[in-house]
C-alpha cells in the first residue's frame, strides 16, 4: 500500500529517523527534527472579522491560501489546530476546511486522530483522581471546598457542568465539582506552549489546583503524579503531519479554544512548519479581537515568534449581519446593510495595524454572494489602502487563492520592526485589561465585580499578578454582549472573575456568560453522521 505521508516528509526534507508513521496518511514528527539553527520562513497569521454562528471559514481560507502559494511556486506549509469532537458532533461540524481546500485524512482528524486529545484528557483526569485520593487519605494541604481542578471530556455535555461527586455509603455529602471540555483544559494550553519535555514538566508542576484553608496555593507538583502525566503525554507533545488535498504539508497539533483559552496550535508545530517552508500559514480562533490578540500578546510574547503578515477573512454574510440583517435573511443581496457592516471590518483592521503588521483582506466567497456585494467590499478596502482579494477557495482550491497569495507575498516584503504589544508585563492586571478593551474592543472602560476584585487580591497576594492576560469573552461581538453587532462604542466591559493558569503562564479574565463545557444544540450534527457498509463515514 502506498505510503502517502512519506512523500510529504521527503518533500520537507525531514529525515526518516524523525518520522513516526501512524498508518499511511499521517505521522508524528520527533522533537529532534527541529534544528534550533534552522532558517525561518515567513509566518502568515489568518484571522477574521467577528463571525456569524457558523464561522467565516478561516480554516478553509488558510488551506486555500497555502495551496495558492504552492501553485505560485513557493514552498508552503500549514500549522493548524486539531478539531475538538465536541463541536464536531455539536453545531459547527468539522474543522478540516471545505470543498477543494481541505486537509486529509479528514475523518481521522475530526475524530480520534493520533490520540492527542485522549492523552490530554487522561493526564488531566489522572491529576483529578490523585487530588481526590489525597483528600480521601488526608495527605494533602488542599481544602476540599477550594479545589479548582475539575475533570474534562472531549464532548459537548451540559449535564456535566455541575456534578456532586464522591458519594458513598460512608460519605453522603460528597463535594461539588464538574467537567470542562478537553479543549478548555490548562494542559491543552500548556502542551501548545511547551517546546520540550523539560518545559512541559515544569509547566505541569506549577499549575495551581486549589488552595489551603489559609488560601495558600497548592501546586500540581505536590500531588506527585507529574511523571505519570508526562508519560501519558509523551507522544502527544510530538506534532502531527498530514497534507492538504493539493499536497501542502500540514502540521495539526493542539486545539485550545480562543474564547476561553489562547486559541492557537502548538509552538512546536509552528516552528517545524517555519523551518521547512518559505511561507507558513497558521490561524487563530474566532475573530482578531480574540484569537489574533492572544496569538500576539500570549504566544508571540512567550516564544519570540512574530507574524510577517495578517490576513483578515471577511464574508458578505457576516458583514450584512453586522449591518443589521437577520441570520435567516443573509442570503439576499442588501448593499446598504453590507455597507453598514463594514465598520466591523474597520475595527479589526485598526487592531492589526496597532500591532505594527501589514494586513490583507480575504473575502471568502460563498455561492449566494453577488458581484455588487463583492465589489462594494473591494472598493471599501481600496479606499482604506488595504490589499483585498476574493478567495474562491471552496470551489477552486489553490487556484482560487492566487490573487490573495500575490497580495500576501507582496505584503511580506515590508521591512518590519518589533511587535507592538498591547500592554507591558509590568502593568497592573486592571491596566492590561483596560488597554485590551479600549484598543481592540472599542470599550470606554472596564468594570470589575466584587468577586473579580477579591480574586485579583488573592492572585496578587500569592505572586501571580505579573502574568499576562487571556481574555475569556464572547466571540459574537467586539463587546462582552453577544447581541451588540457591528462596531459597538461607549460600552464598558465587565470582568466578573479570574482564573489562574499559572502553568500556561497567564491569568484568565472572565467576562459575560461563557461556558467551559459547551452544550449540544436541539439538532446536533451527530444526528446526521453515519457509517455505511463499506466503512465510510457520511453526513459530515
Amino acid at each position: 500500500m502506498e505510503n502517502k505521508i512519506g512523500k510529504v516528509t521527503a518533500s520537507l526534507g525531514i529525515p526518516e529517523q524523525h518520522v513516526e508513521l501512524c498508518g499511511r496518511d499521517k505521522a508524528k514528527i520527533s522533537l529532534d527534527a527541529l534544528n534550533p539553527a534552522a532558517r525561518r520562513g515567513k509566518l502568515i497569521l489568518v484571522s477574521a472579522i467577528t463571525p456569524t454562528p457558523a464561522g467565516e471559514g478561516k480554516t478553509t481560507v488558510s488551506i486555500g491560501l497555502a495551496q495558492g502559494l504552492q501553485r505560485a511556486g513557493y514552498r508552503s506549509a500549514l500549522a493548524l489546530r486539531q478539531p475538538s469532537m465536541g463541536p464536531v458532533f455539536g453545531r459547527k461540524g468539522t474543522a478540516t476546511g471545505g470543498g477543494k481546500s481541505t486537509v486529509q485524512p479528514a475523518d481521522s482528524i475530526n475524530l480520534h486522530f493520533t490520540g492527542d486529545f485522549h492523552a490530554i484528557t487522561t493526564a488531566h483526569c489522572l491529576l483529578a483522581a490523585a487530588i481526590d485520593n489525597a483528600l480521601h487519605f488526608k495527605t494533602t494541604r488542599l481544602d476540599p471546598t477550594k479545589i479548582l481542578w475539575k475533570r474534562v471530556i472531549d464532548m459537548n455535555d451540559r449535564a456535566l457542568r455541575q456534578i456532586r461527586m464522591g458519594l458513598s455509603e460512608t460519605n453522603s455529602v460528597g463535594r461539588e465539582s464538574g467537567f470542562d471540555i478537553t479543549a478548555a483544559s490548562e494542559i491543552m494550553a500548556i502542551l501548545c506552549l511547551s517546546e520540550s519535555y523539560d518545559e512541559l514538566r515544569e509547566r505541569l508542576n506549577r499549575m495551581v489546583v486549589g488552595f489551603t484553608p489559609e488560601m495558600q496555593p497548592v501546586f500540581a507538583a505536590e500531588l506527585r503524579v507529574t511523571g505519570a502525566m508526562l508519560a501519558v503525554l509523551r507522544e502527544a507533545l510530538k506534532p502531527n503531519l498530514v497534507q492538504s488535498v493539493e499536497g501542502v504539508p500540514t502540521f495539526i497539533h493542539g486545539g485550545p479554544f480562543a474564547n476561553i483559552a489562547h486559541g492557537c496550535n502548538s509552538v512546536l508545530a509552528t516552528r517545524l512548519a517555519l523551518a521547512h517552508s518559505e511561507f507558513t500559514v497558521t490561524e487563530a480562533g474566532f475573530a482578531f479581537d480574540l484569537g489574533g490578540e492572544k496569538f500576539i500578546n500570549l504566544k508571540c510574547r512567550q516564544t519570540g515568534l512574530a507574524p510577517d503578515v495578517v490576513v483578515l477573512v471577511a464574508t458578505v454574510k457576516a458583514l450584512k449581519m453586522h449591518g443589521g440583517v437577520a441570520l435567516a435573511d443573509l442570503a439576499h443581496e442588501n448593499l446598504p446593510a453590507l455597507g453598514g457592516g463594514l465598520q466591523n471590518l474597520d475595527a479589526h483592521l485598526h487592531s492589526v495595524r496597532g500591532f505594527g503588521r501589514p494586513v490583507v483582506v480575504a473575502i471568502n466567497r460563498f455561492g449566494n454572494d453577488t458581484a455588487a456585494e463583492l465589489a462594494l467590499i473591494q472598493l471599501h478596502c481600496a479606499k482604506q489602502k488595504v490589499p483585498c482579494a476574493v478567495a474562491d477557495v471552496f470551489g477552486m482550491g489553490g487556484e482560487g487563492a492566487l490573487a490573495l497569495a500575490e497580495h500576501v507575498v507582496e505584503a511580506s516584503r515590508e521591512n518590519l520592526g518589533p511587535l507592538n504589544f498591547t500592554y507591558e508585563l509590568e502593568d497592573p492586571a486592571e491596566q492590561k485589561i483596560e488597554k485590551i478593551a479600549k484598543a481592540l474592543y472599542g470599550a470606554s472602560g472596564v468594570d470589575f465585580t466584587e468577586t473579580a476584585q477579591a480574586k485579583l487580591a488573592l492572585i496578587r497576594a500569592n505572586g501571580f499578578g505579573h502574568l499576562p492576560i487571556c481574555m475569556a469573552k464572547t466571540p459574537d461581538s467586539l463587546s462582552d454582549n453577544p447581541l451588540l453587532r457591528g462596531r459597538p462604542t461607549g460600552f464598558r466591559l465587565s470582568v466578573r472573575d479570574f482564573e489562574i493558569a499559572n502553568g500556561a503562564g497567564f491569568l484568565v479574565a472572565l467576562t459575560g456568560k461563557l461556558m467551559r463545557m459547551p452544550a449540544l444544540p436541539r439538532v446536533p450534527s451527530a444526528e446526521k453522521i453515519e457509517l455505511n457498509a463499506a466503512g465510510q463515514i457520511t453526513g459530515w
